[in-house]
């Protein structure tokens, strides 16, 4: 095989056959020609250690200025970006052409492998069963998830074991805080029905934003009050250093795809209420932890023992009804009945709803609201609340505060719309009050909606008279039915008749 390449493993092949066989033998074995033989066995070399160096086929674009611009540039700003120089270089020799920013690049990156600055290590860990449990809260804006065709602005408290891969998640309305913490961490802990020896987050900034030394020492106390509840040493990482907390991070990007990938095969990302989004999530997660379920298994003798009970996982505050028939609290006012007026009520502030005492006994549960990004306030209004008042003045409808939140449903507002537009403000205030006030009497606010969208895209005006008869007769005008009570003395005879027949 003359003129043919030998290649460096042709030639370890042939050494090796060499040990034990005769040149032509081994020149067989290694598939090169005889003579090819003779001369690699005088050589003792490989073929690519007789190959002269490459040298460049062009010029070197950055001879004149790498190292005289490009390398003091690099010690002075070690941070500095490749692209950066790169933009730099172009400005100051605008000559140089612009296919050299991948030479450029690595260059730079063989400079500072040599003379960089030493980087970050990264040490990995051995993890025990039992032993640390991370979370973290992840924003979910990016999936554009509504409710009832509304954007739904919710984060996601994620937890994980790191040993099994555990997971729970719990979405969360409102913004990071303690409420949230609480109330994530615990329902994590009593899925999984143990508690790990450490649990770590990250440093807490969001919960702690925009309160007073007084409240971020509170918080703290709250926060150190509940890890000890659950026999947790809490720590921290870093803050700003996401690999510190990797497991946890890392897993973020996991569910998120998950998720993801499920509303996609769902068709749609819209659900008629928050309790089916979180079925939702909670099958999703369901379904990770399956993947998982002998080293969860594995690792859950290993958990602490669940306390007998679950600590706090809400604030409580004071608030004092007013006269306007509800009260303020975090820039939101709520209404309550109005025979409230004037008392003094007890508060639990959970993420997705309030808990209202008044001393011990528990009044209602109203859906918490939040004010908006900008600073402006919100309602949240029950129309039942009100509307015996409202009834007494139905042009305090026209300039409400509340108005656009008092409607239980679209299409009362619809009707106010239609109603104000082609009736005086007086007429069109009393026919949709009194509108709110069959739905609140009869129970037919689904019902009663339901004939208003009829009636409108009809282009009609709500009739009260017959929508009064359509859904069941006013209940001051039904009959009054009057029930003669017997006798106790028939009783009396029948129960002697029935001695008599038995001792007979």
């Amino acid at each position: 095989m003359p003129g043919r390449h030998v290649t460096d493993h042709q030639m370890r092949l042939f050494m090796k056959y060499r040990q034990t066989h005769s040149v032509e033998v081994a020149a067989a074995k290694a598939s090169i020609s005889r003579a090819t033989a003779f001369r690699m066995e005088k050589e003792q070399r490989l073929p690519s250690q007789n190959k002269p160096p490459r040298g460049r086929r062009r010029p070197d674009p950055l001879e004149h200025i790498f190292d005289a611009e490009v390398v003091p540039l690099l010690k002075a700003a070690p941070g500095i970006r490749a692209v950066a120089v790169y933009d730099e270089m172009l400005r100051r020799h605008p000559e140089l052409p612009e296919g050299i920013r991948r030479t450029l690049e690595r260059r730079i990156r063989s400079w500072r492998a040599v003379h960089g600055e030493a980087q970050e290590v990264i040490f990995r860990q051995t993890h025990e069963p039992g032993r640390l449990g991370l979370s973290n809260f992840t924003d979910m804006g990016s999936l554009s998830v509504t409710i009832a065709g509304q954007p739904l602005d919710h984060l996601l408290y994620h937890f994980r074991l790191v040993w099994s891969g555990f997971e729970h998640a719990h979405v969360i309305l409102g913004g990071e805080s303690f409420v949230a913490l609480a109330e994530g961490l615990q329902n994590a802990l009593w899925s999984i029905g143990g508690s790990p020896l450490y649990r770590r987050s990250d440093s807490l900034s969001a919960a702690f934003r925009n309160l007073d030394a007084d409240a971020k020492v509170d918080l703290t106390n709250r926060y150190e009050g509940l890890c000890s509840h659950y026999r947790m040493t809490p720590t921290r990482n870093n803050k700003g250093v996401a690999h510190e907390n990797g497991s946890i991070e890392s897993s973020h990007g996991h569910l998120k795809n998950a998720v993801r990938d499920a509303l996609l095969m769902r068709g749609t990302r819209d659900f008629n209420d928050l309790r089916s989004y979180r079925a939702f999530i909670d099958e999703i997660v369901s379904r990770r932890n399956a993947a998982h379920g002998k080293r969860i298994d594995t690792e859950r003798p290993h958990l602490q023992v669940l306390p007998d009970r679950r600590t706090s996982d809400f604030e409580e505050v004071v608030v004092t009804v007013s006269r306007t028939g509800g009260f303020a609290l975090r820039k939101v006012f709520y209404t309550v009945p109005s025979r409230l007026i004037g008392h003094r009520l007890r508060v639990r502030l959970f993420d997705d709803r309030l808990d209202v005492f008044i001393g011990g006994t528990h009044l209602l549960t109203l859906p918490r609201g939040r004010a908006h990004a900008s600073g402006k306030h919100d309602q949240v209004v029950n129309y039942h609340h009100v509307i015996h008042s409202l009834r007494k003045k139905p042009m305090a409808l026209l300039n409400l505060v509340y108005r656009d939140k008092l409607f239980p449903r679209p299409e009362y507002r619809r009707a106010f719309d239609t109603l104000i537009e082609q009736l005086p403000d007086r007429q069109a205030c009393k026919i949709t009050v009194e509108l709110l006030a069959l739905a609140h009497d009869r129970g037919c606010e689904r019902e009663l909606a339901e004939e208003l969208a009829r009636t409108l895209d009809a282009r009609k005006l709500p009739d009260l008279v017959a929508l009064r008869a359509i859904f069941g007769p006013d209940p001051d005008q039904l009959p009054t039915v009057h029930v003669q009570l017997a006798s106790l003395n028939s009783y009396e005879a029948l129960m002697g008749s029935a001695y008599a027949g038995e001792a007979a």
